[in-house]
């Protein structure tokens, strides 16, 4: 199966709801944990235990894993060990993007088999040209991961560059879009890889012809709401996957408070029987 199928099984009973894991100091402090590795290991293990079949993908944020150095990475490990082992599927909130044997040595990292930090799939930038990915991409076709490229983010900093217009007419975030559904298409359901686009954007590029998941952050605290998600993802609105992460981890630091957010938001994005 590929990774869009996958996720699309998972929303059928979950919903369509991407929940955050984002222990930040500020977080960790209101929670009533340490900013240091125990606290990050505590904040992630109630997480596991809200989100792991509550929620149809959780994206942990490795930032704030790396801030901690190797001791917050063997924290990652082990909370993407223990959200695959409950079969909840992940994407690792990376960002990465290079060239070359570095590449590769990203998709090994968060799309290897034997890789202890192997996600479900992993967010990448595409700002040193989309075709600079093909080692992570290449990869999730071969082990059936997901890849989440960034496309429209919501961001105002980003606006300038990826609504820029090449030559042909079409924005950055457009070509983005269809280098990803270019791919996808070889694929009858669909594909592993996705895109990245912003709840919040007025203007978002054509997700028609895409057939992938489509990330979509913003909702929830910064603004987006289940009216934009409809909105951005017209036609193709069973592969949209809102991501929200403050509304509900604000709710913390108790699990089942957590839990219990977590299913009010999926409410507001059912999935749909494949």
């Amino acid at each position: 199966m590929t990774f869009g199928s996958r996720l699309l099984d998972a929303a059928a009973t979950r919903g369509r709801l991407c929940v955050g894991i984002d222990p930040h100091a500020a977080l960790l402090a209101a929670w009533g944990l340490a900013d240091d590795v125990a606290g990050l290991a505590e904040f992630s293990r109630r997480c596991v235990e809200a989100f792991a079949d509550t929620a149809a993908l959780v994206k942990p944020q490795v930032a704030f894993y790396e801030r901690h150095g190797s001791a917050g990475f063997r924290v990652l490990e082990d909370t993407l060990a223990a959200l695959r082992e409950a079969g909840c599927l992940t994407v690792a909130d990376a960002k990465r993007g290079d060239i070359g044997s570095t590449m590769a040595g990203y998709a090994d990292a968060w799309l290897g088999e034997d890789s202890p930090l192997r996600a479900d799939a992993v967010t990448v930038s595409p700002y040193l040209g989309v075709g600079a990915l093909a080692p992570v991409l290449d990869l999730a076709e071969e082990t059936g991961r997901g890849v989440f490229v960034l496309a429209a983010t919501s961001n105002p900093e980003a606006v300038v560059l990826q609504n820029h217009r090449g030559a042909d007419g079409r924005t950055i975030a457009q070509q983005v879009v269809d280098e990803c559904a270019r791919r996808n298409a070889v694929h009858d359901g669909p594909g592993n890889i996705g895109v990245v686009v912003g709840a919040t954007l007025a203007q978002a590029p054509d997700l028609s012809q895409l057939n992938g998941p489509v990330l979509m952050p913003g909702v929830g605290a910064q603004g987006g709401s289940a009216e934009d998600v409809a909105r951005i993802a017209a036609g193709v609105g069973k592969l949209a996957f809102p991501n929200i992460s403050r509304a509900v981890l604000g709710a913390g630091p108790a699990v089942e408070a957590l839990r219990a957010a977590t299913v009010e938001a999926a409410s507001e994005f059912p999935g749909q029987q494949n």
